[in-house]
């Protein structure tokens, strides 16, 4: 059974940093490319971040230089490192992985961006 589980999120302030964390399992974690999701109010869902299995990562220009996307292989583990927050990051962050052609998310963890 594919599992995604989150942690993390919360209230950040504007300029702030925050980390996600989102634990896998049912999967063989290191052959897989893993997705950072967000979705605002109103909006469609979209891809922040990716990261392959080689390590080699992708950004939405949004979080360019701003976000870190990583993976930690022997924990299973991937993480979106937020810095210099900005209040149009905010919104509910999903990780997500592509199985046999089947898109498994996380449950979700919403990122508030206020002063």
């Amino acid at each position: 059974q594919v599992r995604l589980v989150q942690s993390g999120g919360g209230l950040v302030q504007p300029g702030g940093s925050l980390r996600l964390s989102c634990a896998t399992s049912g999967i063989t974690f290191k052959i897989h490319t893993l997705d950072w999701n967000r979705q605002a109010p109103g909006n469609p869902r979209e891809l922040v971040a990716r990261i392959d299995s080689s390590g080699g990562t992708t950004y939405t220009d949004a979080v360019k230089g701003r976000f870190t996307i990583s993976r930690d292989n022997a924990r299973n583990m991937v993480y979106l490192q937020m810095n210099n927050v900005k209040p149009e990051d905010a919104g509910m962050y999903y990780c997500s992985v592509n199985r046999a052609g089947r898109v498994y998310w996380g449950q979700g963890t919403q990122v508030t961006v206020s002063s």
